[in-house]
């Protein structure tokens, strides 16, 4: 099913938009102490800004705004807050999203729209294996959206392969939601229990947290392992707690869609200037319908591209390609820069690896180090060969590599303060 708001040219969305961004611009200048506060520092004229174009005008919001400030963007009384959420603190201090029920609602909403983009249904059986504690949005957004879908849910949660193989058995889901490197855990399990997965209910698998295509959308070396041992259908997926909104692939498999009723987006340069359809840049958002806590032209750090051109499943909305990388973990090695995904692509690629951890640090001259931790069944010689002949040709540039038990990697996977497992550990 496609809304009519996803069928109306990209010109009808833009000023249902700019009619949404001028109600935004008021709530904001009325109930955000830090925005009341952004715009009289900054001299923002409000009533200049009509139109898409006229964003520009306005100055942008970064992740230290929220980090130092966090509670000055609460546009409402707190007891009127329902939902307390936090982003997971890979990137520094952890920052509370607010959430009240109306808010709540919306994130269902959303989630709601991106089960229709991959064809969804009431009849659906929606295996949540994603944490549902610990603060985390995702949890939530996927949980609600599928309700208001009226689908069935079964609450898994991450990890306990046994578990997660016995409920696909009994239960017959017919869509997962997980991170994909833990469907490749889901994956090993199996074989190693001689499970026929192909022979099981699911038949799509709906991927959060990390990449699993390239630029040109063909499926990376994660999304290829994947499909290679399981005959499910992919979609990749993005969003962040800040933002409470999330751009989801069609069937299509061209970039994921953009949900005007929720979100304006803008891909900026250094200068936060606007750029076309195709240019890289930082992806920065604008919330609407956001009671709680919204944002105004908020920097994600996230580095990417859009289309703006009708996609083949009917949708007229904007799709932004695959996250190419975070401008904050750019990796300046050897004379190469580099985006930490791209060494996962490369470490994905070797099928003896069973897991890694990329560690980056400051040498004694300021310069950026790199170690990359790897776990395998069996190290030998010629394997570590072959993993160092990858990493030169297809980085040219040769890190250090260090191997380690699989225990080890997990360990520097995940620290007690955080909630996500992150391959990278950033001590710049």
């Amino acid at each position: 099913m496609i809304l009519e708001l996803e069928r109306k040219s990209n010109e009808e969305i833009i000023k249902f938009q700019e009619l949404e961004l001028v109600k935004l611009l008021q709530y904001l200048n009325s109930n955000s102490p830090f925005y009341k506060n952004h715009f009289s520092k900054n001299k923002v004229d409000l009533t200049s800004i009509k139109n898409y174009a006229d964003l520009v005008k306005l100055p942008v919001t970064t992740k230290d705004d929220l980090q130092n400030q966090n509670w000055d963007f609460l546009c409402v009384q707190k007891n009127k807050i329902k939902e307390y959420c936090s982003t997971s603190g890979t990137m520094g201090t952890p920052v509370t999203i607010g959430l009240t029920k109306n808010d709540i609602d919306r994130l269902g909403y959303n989630e709601y729209l991106s089960f229709l983009a991959i064809d969804g249904n009431a009849d659906d059986i929606y295996l949540l294996m994603l944490s549902l504690d610990r603060q985390f949005m995702a949890g939530i957004a996927y949980y609600e959206g599928a309700r208001k879908l009226g689908a069935g849910i079964i609450r898994s949660g991450a990890g306990n392969f046994p578990m997660q193989i016995d409920l696909i058995q009994r239960l017959s889901p017919n869509v997962i939601i997980a991170v994909p490197s833990t469907i490749l855990s889901l994956i090993s399990y199996a074989n190693e229990k001689e499970i026929d997965l192909n022979g099981t209910s699911v038949r799509k698998i709906v991927c959060i947290g990390e990449n699993i295509r390239n630029e040109d959308f063909s499926f990376n070396e994660l999304g290829q392992r994947i499909t290679n041992a399981w005959n499910v259908e992919l979609f990749s997926t993005y969003a962040s707690t800040e933002q409470q909104t999330a751009f989801t692939e069609c069937e299509a498999g061209k970039g994921s869609h953009h949900h005007p009723e929720l979100l304006i987006f803008e891909i900026v340069d250094d200068d936060n200037n606007q750029l076309p359809p195709g240019e890289i840049g930082e992806l920065t958002i604008t919330t609407l319908s956001v009671e709680g806590m919204p944002l105004l032209r908020y920097k994600t750090g996230d580095v990417c591209t859009y289309f703006t051109e009708p996609c083949s499943c009917g949708r007229m909305t904007n799709r932004i390609s695959p996250i190419i990388g975070r401008k904050q973990q750019l990796i300046k090695y050897k004379g190469t820069t580099l985006y930490p995904q791209s060494v996962f692509n490369i470490l994905n690629s070797i099928e003896n690896i069973k897991e890694y951890a990329v560690e980056v640090f400051k040498n004694e001259i300021g310069n950026d180090e790199m170690i990359i931790y790897i776990a395998v069944q069996d190290p030998n010689d010629e394997l570590d060969f072959k993993i160092k002949r990858t990493l030169q040709s297809m980085l040219r540039v040769l890190p250090e590599v260090k191997y380690l038990s699989l225990d080890e990697i997990h360990k520097m996977q995940i620290s007690d303060d955080k909630r996500k497992v992150s391959k990278l550990k950033d001590l710049r």
